[in-house]
């Protein structure tokens, strides 16, 4: 498991691992990717033989992509893959392509809530912008990326979108993809969301704002999520 590790001494994260043998007890490795900027939101897959992330990297004003040289422990930076600002570059593969979902900017600066599509024939380009892009516009609820965009075995394709209206991610809803090509575009909200909430626990109390779902061999799912507990100091008068 891959996570953001904030650094209490920089206030800049960089990105941790943990490992665990059935999921639930977990031995933290330490940090395994950093750099002179904020990194998040590690969206690692694999292609092929190789391995791959593709960190949020929005203060370096690139979505840059790391190639493992010793899985899971070392990378190495591969490319650039736009050139801007950009968070929380979502990439999936679907009818022979790839593409990236990601909040992106608008008059120079990031918003959550529109939602940039772009598409390549190859994993380091070209990247093309989808002539329907933005496909969500002005809406803090469901455009900016909430985790792993999920290809089923049925060919579907789910899109996770955290929800931002009340406060930075508060829940996640899921929507499917009806329409992919590269001149249009199409999804529709699924039901049951939102499909993760705040919980009555004080990890997640205030809210979640991802999951990263992957199909186990034996055909289980075995999803990883993230919750938020929010203080607030009630400073007393004592004139």
């Amino acid at each position: 498991m891959f996570f953001e590790v904030l650094i209490a001494k920089t206030q800049q994260a960089e990105i941790g691992l943990a490992k665990s043998g059935d999921g639930f007890s977990w031995d933290y490795q330490g940090i395994v990717l950093s750099e002179p900027f904020h990194l998040s939101y590690p969206y690692v897959f694999q292609w092929k033989n190789d391995f791959y992330m593709l960190p949020e990297s929005l203060a370096a004003h690139e979505v840059r992509l790391y190639k493992a040289v010793e899985f899971p422990h070392r990378w190495q930076f591969a490319s650039t893959l736009l050139r801007g600002n950009y968070a929380d570059a979502s990439l999936f593969r679907a009818q022979d392509r790839w593409w990236m979902m990601t909040t992106g900017e608008r008059q120079g600066a990031i918003k959550s809530d529109n939602l940039r599509l772009f598409h390549a024939d190859d994993l380091l380009g070209e990247w093309q912008e989808h002539p329907s892009s933005p496909v969500v516009r002005d809406d803090l609820r469901s455009a900016r990326p909430g985790g792993r965009v999920t290809v089923l075995p049925d060919g579907r394709v789910i899109r996770f979108a955290q929800d931002d209206e009340k406060i930075y991610g508060h829940a996640v809803h899921a929507f499917e993809i009806t329409r992919l090509s590269v001149t249009e575009y199409a999804e529709q909200e699924c039901s049951g969301n939102p499909v993760l909430a705040p919980g009555d626990r004080h990890w997640n109390r205030s809210g979640m704002h991802t999951v990263d779902p992957h199909l186990l061999d034996d055909g289980r799912w075995l999803a990883c999520v993230d919750g938020q507990c929010i203080y607030v100091r009630l400073r007393r008068d004592t004139r």
